[in-house]
């Protein structure tokens, strides 16, 4: 289960991986780049907010940092959901569930 902030927007996956990784272990853009044998702008990018993390991405980070894929894919679903929650906040407070007796019963 993802937990997504409610009183403020998550961290961006890319400041996550700046702030809590590149800078503590003194390694630059260029080096990670290098690393995860990808461009560099695709990590600049990354990191200044303008891209998400792939799937792809999610695997050589987690080979670099020896964490898991999911571990950033989740990063990346919070920061979405977050975002998609408040950008459909006026729809979703609109729309009303099914009734639990409606749905159609399998089996």
């Amino acid at each position: 289960m993802v937990r997504v902030p409610t009183h403020r927007a998550p961290s961006h996956p890319g400041a996550m991986l700046l702030q809590e990784f590149l800078e503590p272990l003194g390694v630059t853009q260029t080096e990670l780049a290098e690393r995860m044998e990808i461009p560099f702008q695709r990590v600049n990018s990354l990191v200044n907010g303008r891209r998400s993390i792939t799937p792809d991405t999610a695997l050589r980070l987690a080979k670099v940092f020896e964490t898991t894929p999911g571990f950033w894919m989740n990063h990346q679903l919070r920061w979405d959901l977050f975002h998609a929650q408040e950008e459909a906040s006026d729809a979703l407070e609109r729309i009303e569930p099914l009734p639990r007796d409606g749905l159609a019963r399998t089996g």
